[in-house]
């Protein structure tokens, strides 16, 4: 069925394809805004290059100090900083489909904490390695995402007491990161706080590459379960007369989130508030139903890299965590949202 919204495309060899103009253009337009911000992070530092200076160093045309700062300092923080931004904001898109709860983002329910108490178990406990510690936070996000599934489930997961119930479990995972930190000595205590705030800075390919693995396996199959995910705001009970496997297609997309999610959180912390923010701003851009799966991993990536600039050029010389930025931004978000749901008569 094609809506006002949506358009047909055929191909020579007879294949329609639906898409929806207004979406498609608000995707590339994220797109393009992504790479600009990219490109001009990649130029903002101590050591300035111009954003076609940039451009030409990525092609091979710079100098060798603008190669050794584009491509060993600043490139893999900006893809990373990419990387990270979708990630969260296609985790959150999952979420908030699932429960139909503008708040059933991971870092509400309990997922972000449940990665940051693994992260900092390894930090605390074990003195582990940053390799260790990203272990942690996929190990903790995914105990995390198992242990909230099992409270909610009641003959299916309802929306409603998947947020209830996650609200829960993070203020129960909040209180275990707040425990482990006053039992630290001064070094990890330190490291453990820095890694909580959340923050790109000294991010290199150590980290790149592994999150480009998981995203490289893990996007392709959210967005192919697109479809089952738009039927499932629908309801359990429309979903199942247009022939989706709800559990089946419920268990693997919260998998997939989950892991999602907790890769971001190994690569760069647990930053707050993208999940949240990154899907809602999606939706209003594209004005098109659904989840939004793709437009929500663009706005992602460029709001997370827009949050880079300021937190490093806003104010100064002295550079702030990304995580802080988000967390005030995302803070002003959410209390606009709780008053709109409250108008609107669905809180």
């Amino acid at each position: 069925m094609i809506t006002r919204t949506s358009k047909a495309l055929r191909t020579p060899g007879g294949l329609s394809i639906r898409y929806q103009p207004r979406a498609t253009g608000a995707v590339l337009l994220l797109v393009a805004a992504t790479v600009a911000a990219g490109i001009v992070l990649i130029g903002s530092g101590d050591y300035p290059i111009s954003p076609a200076e940039v451009v030409a160093t990525l092609m091979g045309d710079g100098t060798m100090a603008q190669e050794f700062v584009v491509q060993d300092l600043r490139l893999p923080r900006v893809l990373v900083a990419v990387l990270v931004g979708a990630c969260l904001a296609l985790g959150g898109a999952v979420f908030q489909s699932i429960s139909r709860n503008p708040l059933g983002s991971p870092d509400v329910i309990g997922f972000g904490q449940g990665s940051a108490v693994g992260a900092l178990a390894v930090i605390v406990l074990f003195h582990g390695s940053q390799a260790a510690v990203a272990g942690g936070a996929v190990v903790g996000g995914l105990v995390t995402g198992v242990g909230i599934y099992l409270l909610a489930w009641k003959r299916g997961v309802h929306g409603f007491r998947l947020v209830l119930v996650g609200i829960g479990v993070a203020a129960m995972l909040t209180a275990a990161t707040h425990y482990m930190i006053t039992k630290a000595d001064l070094v990890d205590a330190t490291r453990a706080v820095l890694w909580m705030t959340g923050t790109l800075d000294g991010r290199d390919w150590v980290q790149f590459w592994p999150l480009l693995a998981m995203c490289a396996v893990l996007i392709p199959l959210v967005l192919a379960f697109g479809r089952p995910l738009r039927m499932l705001e629908m309801g359990d009970d429309s979903a199942y007369a247009l022939g989706v496997r709800v559990e089946r297609v419920r268990v693997t997309l919260m998998c997939a989130a989950v892991l999602l999610v907790s890769a971001a959180t190994a690569a760069a912390g647990p930053i707050v508030f993208v999940s949240l923010s990154a899907p809602q701003l999606a939706r209003r851009l594209t004005r098109a139903p659904g989840p939004n799966l793709a437009a929500s991993a663009c706005m992602g990536a460029a709001l997370l890299l827009a949050a880079d600039w300021t937190a490093t050029n806003a104010f100064g010389d002295r550079e702030l965590p990304v995580g802080v930025v988000t967390s005030v931004v995302g803070g002003v978000y959410l209390l606009w949202l709780l008053v709109t749901e409250r108008r609107a008569g669905r809180i």
